[in-house]
């Protein structure tokens, strides 16, 4: 496979990855997703391995760590995000200190 068929793929990797440190600027947000992200993805493979409530424990104790740092940032969750944006709700992509201009920005 040559390089230019791997711009598209780059480009949209960098673009998500850019999107995603702009809804995670504050310090405490970034750092407690690195522990909730990897705790609630391995909830699905303990699903697999050990009886059922270590994995959705897993995956709920996952999922709260990254709503309390959501919280703290003073935005919402990536996923409730986008489910208010389906259903036409008002939703917080942007915490408003980051970008007071447009908060619904993605």
């Amino acid at each position: 496979m040559d390089t230019e068929n791997r711009k598209p793929i780059r480009h949209f990797l960098r673009r998500r990855l850019r999107n995603w440190r702009e809804r995670h600027r504050l310090p405490f947000n970034f750092y407690i997703h690195l522990i909730g992200i990897p705790l609630a993805i391995s909830g699905v493979g303990l699903l697999f391995f050990l009886p059922w409530y270590w994995g959705v424990g897993a995956i709920g104790a996952g999922y709260l760590l990254q709503w309390i740092g959501h919280r703290a940032e003073g935005n919402d969750v990536g996923e409730w995000a986008a489910i208010k944006r389906l259903l036409g709700l008002p939703y917080i992509g942007i915490a408003p200190r980051w970008n007071p201009d447009d908060p619904n920005r993605l």
